[in-house]
């Protein structure tokens, strides 16, 4: 069965309005609230696309359409604001919405840290990054790539004896945002996956594991039989797993544990978090947080990119730049809004991080285990046991046990605990087996000593 993910053509745009029309549209109701009576404001309209289907044991179990679109309008009365939104692209709706924003803006309280963007800051000029590739993908077809992938979870091994499903899914959208300061911009993005999950064994020895790619470009996929087969053989390898005794040893993050790691980071140094003093690394800025080894940096346009973007939700430009140097905290993740409540300036991260890049030190997977000896490699997360007010973590894990520096035996049913801050100062090596399939990217990460709470 032929699989092949090159398809990029014309037809597999889904949009009902072109570029032209969304920005029209955003100018309409930027020149209707001013007309009546806003000092600024700012929209954005937006259209989505998409399809899913999922094969469960070789069946179809859902095929799924979405198809939306919205027009999101806030105004500024001064310093109050007022919001509305609608899904009606009507000349009439359009008025209507508008008008809404500014009934709301008259009874709102006043805000003096509300407002647009400052002028200075957003975007002049508009880098290509390459961030559209609509998939031209009719669903028959969609279905015979989620059998092949589930197919060949199924060929690894015949204790392969259940399965979640495969799913293939391809979703592409464009956006127009502009504001009263004449900023109006936009462009059409796509995010494609294929996934598969399976389970091994039989009754209580039944072990689950999963996996999946993700790209703006289905040609940048992996084949669905790859996934399948590295699903399959993940679950596979799970059998026979063990409970063991707590103890404090060291903990390796596999790549995709690993990126979770970057995403407390970013949470804990955001705008909204230290604001509202919820945070466990308040004024971190210039302060040593990480290991001397651990180079972070957030990197908006790479090319194809799952999180890079021009310019932030508010038309502010964005750059590169290092967050984290030598384990010291080098920026925050700004919105406008957020850096006028702490003084600073947006650092064009309204909507969240781009693509954060924790660079290596060089080594692969393996030469981490044996750099670790003896411990634990963590490749299943569970549970949400976070408190990012005093960084306390206790989650619930899942991986292998490690003696002289190799695989020893599955474990299961065990919670991996410690504090935020001691973990990141106690990161002794970042993997070289970077997971690039998501907007936190990292490779494999040891930490010299968490608590391990087993039997």
């Amino acid at each position: 069965m032929a699989t092949d993910l090159k398809t990029r053509t014309a037809s597999g745009n889904q949009f009902s309005n072109d570029q032209a029309t969304l920005r029209q549209i955003a100018a309409d109701v930027l020149g209707y609230a001013r007309e009546h009576g806003a000092s600024a404001c700012e929209t954005e309209v937006s259209e989505a696309f998409g399809q899913t289907v999922t094969v469960r044991c070789g069946e179809v179990e859902t095929i799924e359409y979405n198809r939306d679109k919205s027009i999101s309008v806030t105004v500024y009365l001064g310093k109050r604001r007022g919001h509305a939104s609608t899904s009606d692209f009507s000349p009439q709706a359009i008025r209507a919405t508008a008008g809404a924003a500014l009934s709301i803006a008259k009874f709102t309280a006043s805000d003096d840290y509300a407002g647009l963007a400052d002028e200075d800051l957003l975007a002049r000029e508009i880098p290509e990054l390459d961030l559209y590739y609509p998939w031209d993908l009719p669903v028959e077809r969609a279905i015979e790539l989620a059998q092949a992938c589930e197919g060949a979870a199924f060929a690894v091994d015949k204790r392969i004896t259940n399965s979640e499903g495969a799913t293939v899914s391809l979703q592409q959208s464009h956006f127009a945002y502009g504001n009263s300061l004449g900023f109006l911009g936009g462009y059409p993005s796509s995010r494609h996956w294929i996934s598969c999950a399976v389970i091994a064994g039989k009754g209580d020895a039944m072990q689950r594991d999963d996996w999946y790619a993700s790209a703006r470009d289905p040609a940048d996929l992996d084949r669905p039989e790859a996934i399948g087969r590295t699903a399959g053989e993940r679950a596979l390898r799970r059998l026979g797993a063990k409970k063991i005794a707590t103890m404090q040893v060291p903990v390796v993050f596999e790549a995709p544990a690993a990126a979770t790691l970057l995403g407390h980071f970013a949470t804990a140094v955001s705008g909204g978090s230290l604001y509202r003093k919820s945070s466990f690394l308040l004024d971190s800025l210039g302060q040593r947080v990480f290991s001397p080894r651990v180079e972070i940096s957030d990197d908006p346009h790479i090319p194809k990119g799952v999180a890079s973007s021009p310019f932030d939700a508010e038309g502010v430009a964005t750059h590169r730049r290092h967050v984290v140097e030598h384990g010291v905290v080098q920026g925050y993740f700004l919105s406008s809004y957020s850096a006028r409540k702490l003084g600073m300036k947006s650092t064009g991260n309204a909507g969240g991080n781009h693509n954060l890049l924790w660079r290596d030190t060089g080594l692969d997977l393996p030469q981490l285990l044996k750099q670790m000896g003896r411990g634990l490699l963590v490749t299943e997360l569970m549970g949400q046991g976070i408190n990012m007010v005093t960084g306390d973590y206790s989650r619930g894990a899942a991986g292998y046990w490690i003696e002289d520096g190799a695989i020893a035996y599955p474990v299961q049913e065990i919670t991996i605990a410690g504090n935020l801050k001691d973990m990141f100062r106690g990161i002794a090596a970042v993997g070289n087996d970077v997971d690039r399939r998501g907007s936190r990217q990292c490779g494999s990460v040891l930490i010299e000593r968490m608590t391990v709470a087993g039997e």
